[in-house]
Parts: structure tokens; C-alpha cells; sequence
């Protein structure tokens, strides 16, 4: 377990840091920095763990993860300035947040429920609703509408290590090709721009207009 322990504080650190970043973005104070790198760092997980009906939600079991969210707070609160483009730190650390919570989730919702499919969903949850939180906080444009692969990415690292732990494989393996997987397709999609075909019919009419 201790190899899901790391990838726990691992994924709330990076998360916790794209949050404050966002915080940097919009000038905010240092308490403001402390409430974005909270929310964004344990989001993800809290919904997780109401969802499984795991509570207290797992920061208030140990106050240690808050701890991780402040010190990451911080830390981009003095060194944020020396960043030539924080959005795109930001969307990548966002990333490997991204491939190294879905794992953690899709564990702890396999050894909740030992169900495949809720262990995908748990994953692909944690994964990205800090992320979307912290968009929603900073009115920044949120990553659910950006161009580029995002839940998708969460969702087939979720299924990878799933696939790899029903096939027997050794955690560290089955972890390592989760999280390989999610970032490949998440760093794929940032640095190609790899997207699935979009809409393109007729947008539905204005309420207004029907009214």
C-alpha cells in the first residue's frame, strides 16, 4: 500500500499546486492561495469517498493531506512570480495530478466495492473534479471545455490499472501502466492537440426563441 500512499500526497501536491496557481493568476492573497490549493488538492477525493460512502471523507481521517494542500500553497505563493507562463505549468502539472489520482482512485474504489467498473468511475472522478472545481472558482474556462483529450485521459489510466490488477500483475506494474497511460494520452493531447471529432449540426434554439 505504500506505493498508493505516494501516489495519493503525490496527486493532492500536484493538484494543490495548480490550484494556488490559479490563485497567482487572479492576484489573490495568501489565504486565497491556501482555499484554492484545498479545494482543488482534495476535491477530487472528497467526491470519491462520498460517493463510495467512505466518511469522514479521508482529509478530516488525516489532516496531513490539508497540510501537503498549505505547504504547496505557499510555496507557489512566494515562488509563483518567477514563472513565465503559469497556465502552462499549470495544465501540465495538472496532468500528472491527473495520472497519478486516477490510479489512486480506481484502487480505492476496487478495494471498496471490488467492482471494475465502479473503480474506473472512482478514478476517472478523483482525477478530475478538482481540476474542474478549481476552473469553476477561478472563472477560468474549464477543462471539460477545452479542445484537448482531458477525461478521457483519467478514464483510460482508471482502466488500464484496473485491466493490469484483475490480470494479476504486481502493484508497482499495474500502477506504472495506469499512470504511463493516462499522462501519454493527457500529454498527447496537450502537446499534439489530439481531440475526438466534435458536433457540428445545428445548435438547438435559444430558450428565448421558444418561449
Amino acid at each position: 500500500m505504500s506505493l498508493l500512499v505516494y501516489l495519493d500526497y503525490a496527486g493532492i501536491a500536484l493538484f494543490a499546486a495548480t490550484g494556488a496557481l490559479a490563485a497567482s493568476r487572479k492576484q489573490l492573497d495568501l489565504i486565497g492561495f491556501l482555499f484554492f490549493a484545498m479545494v482543488t488538492g482534495t476535491g477530487g477525493g472528497t467526491v470519491r469517498d462520498i460517493v463510495l460512502g467512505r466518511v469522514p471523507v479521508f482529509w478530516v481521517l488525516n489532516p496531513g493531506y490539508i497540510l501537503v494542500c498549505c505547504i504547496m500553497g505557499v510555496i507557489v505563493f512566494f515562488t509563483a512570480h518567477l514563472l513565465e507562463s503559469r497556465y502552462r505549468l499549470l495544465i501540465w502539472l495538472d496532468a500528472i495530478g491527473l495520472a497519478a489520482y486516477c490510479v489512486l482512485g480506481a484502487a480505492k474504489g476496487l478495494a471498496a466495492t471490488g467492482s471494475p467498473t465502479i473503480a474506473i468511475v472512482t478514478g476517472t472522478l478523483t482525477a478530475t473534479f478538482g481540476g474542474i472545481l478549481r476552473d469553476l472558482m477561478a472563472n477560468e474556462p474549464s477543462v471539460l471545455l477545452r479542445p484537448e483529450i482531458y477525461v478521457t485521459a483519467a478514464l483510460i489510466g482508471a482502466g488500464v490499472f484496473t485491466l493490469a490488477n484483475g490480470l494479476g500483475m504486481p502493484l508497482y506494474l499495474a500502477s506504472g501502466s495506469g499512470v504511463a497511460a493516462a499522462f501519454g494520452v493527457r500529454g498527447g493531447a496537450l502537446w499534439f492537440g489530439w481531440t475526438f471529432p466534435i458536433y457540428k449540426h445545428k445548435p438547438g434554439r435559444h430558450p428565448d426563441d421558444v418561449m
